[in-house]
């Protein structure tokens, strides 16, 4: 399979956006480019639907479609129940919700796995349970590697542990963690599973029946959507957790975990996410599989394009002495999202790049633990250079050519 680079880069405006020309994207893990599908629903919702949802008149009905319409058709590409999969306002918050639903539902003395390779929004949350007499355990990342061994995994489970929290790769190390393998490990010793996917969706939504994860989370916007939360969760967890939002929606499982009202206008765009994919598909592809399928096709080929366009970024990462590359070197077991550590603070060679056209990152990331755990101090912090499938191999060469004057 090759991707259509042109005709991917045809699909977003910012390409074709003078601000822009020249400029080279590679902070994509702190936020995608946003397809002009979700750009067109957004905008007609806000001319033409921007009325409560849900009534009997043409604007109000239309509207509630919508939102039915971006919930189902992206949990049948996940491959879960249309009422399995809710919107929060973003991940972060999501989490915090569930968090406190399992405050809830834990006993004193029960205990929880989470990771130190996390993004702290998918550990922060659940580390506060400890005030509530919760027993965390802490799976460790390698020093040297930063890889999750689920070895190590396996000698901190006991029938005390209820709950695994882990990322499907972290937003530092980008290693793309054995999802399936490791919820296989967990609930083998009765626990249930929570996968932070926000670092990896971004490189393909990944169909959730094949990972066996209890709850997924991922953020819209970075997956070229609006700034929602996605969230799944299996029924029978969902609904023997506690409500979390109005006890009138309480028999609803989408809005079980949704205190908040929902964002209307940022729903019914999402509904452009899957509109992509299937644009992707029928360009590529055009065959008849349903919307699983065509998910699942459309995540192959944005991950095939980029550890084609990934590999020669760590060779020359990899082969440089004064460059500390974090995470593997073999771009078939990372997502594109690449964080060196440097003589210099990571956001002063990030402001260097500047005048070469590299959009790119520096800093912590929110992942303190995780480059504490390595001996990287998070005040000096690393750069992050980040990209998906929009990106094309000149980026990536104009990426390296840069470096090289910079580093």
């Amino acid at each position: 399979m090759t991707l259509d680079i042109d005709f991917v880069r045809a699909q977003f405006p910012a390409f074709s956006s003078p601000v822009l020309d020249g400029q080279a994207f590679f902070e994509n893990a702190g936020g995608s480019y946003t397809c002009k599908q979700v750009i067109d629903r957004l905008t007609r919702y806000y001319v033409e639907r921007k009325v409560q949802p849900y009534s009997a008149y043409d604007a109000s009905r239309l509207a509630g479609e919508e939102m039915d319409e971006a919930r189902t058709r992206l949990a049948a590409i996940m491959g879960v129940d249309t009422d399995e999969l809710s919107f929060g306002p973003s991940t972060t918050q999501n989490t915090y919700v569930l968090a406190h639903a399992f405050g809830d539902y834990l006993q004193a003395g029960d205990a929880i796995v989470v990771t130190n390779q996390d993004h702290e929004a998918n550990t922060g949350p659940w580390r506060r349970l400890a005030d509530r007499g919760i027993e965390l355990r802490e799976w460790q990342i390698d020093p040297d590697t930063g890889h999750l061994d689920p070895e190590n995994l396996t000698a901190l489970l006991d029938d005390k542990v209820k709950l695994v929290c882990f990322p499907h790769c972290s937003n530092v190390v980008g290693e793309i963690n054995d999802v399936a393998g490791i919820c296989k490990i967990a609930h083998a010793a009765g626990a249930v599973t929570c996968v932070d996917g926000v670092s990896y969706a971004p490189h393909g939504i990944p169909d959730v029946s094949k990972l066996g994860t209890d709850i997924y989370l991922f953020s819209a916007y970075k997956t070229y959507g609006p700034h929602q939360g996605v969230m799944t969760i299996k029924r029978e967890l969902g609904e023997k957790l506690p409500n979390q939002a109005h006890y009138f929606n309480a028999d609803c499982l989408y809005k079980r975990f949704t205190p908040a009202g929902p964002d209307h206008a940022q729903i019914a765009a999402s509904a452009g996410m899957a509109d992509y994919i299937d644009a992707l598909y029928a360009h590529h592809n055009g065959g008849g599989a349903d919307a699983k399928g065509r998910g699942s096709y459309v995540h192959d080929l944005m991950r095939a394009h980029e550890i084609k366009l990934l590999q020669p970024l760590l060779d020359y990462l990899g082969d440089k002495n004064s460059v500390r590359l974090i995470g593997p070197r073999d771009a078939t077991q990372k997502a594109s999202t690449v964080a060196v550590a440097l003589q210099q603070r990571g956001e002063d060679v990030a402001g260097q790049l500047v005048q070469y056209g590299i959009m790119a990152g520096g800093g912590d990331f929110y992942g303190v633990r995780c480059l504490e755990a390595q001996g990287v101090d998070p005040d000096h912090g690393v750069l992050r250079l980040s990209f998906v499938h929009y990106t094309q191999k000149e980026e990536v060469d104009k990426l390296i050519s840069s470096l090289e004057r910079v580093l």
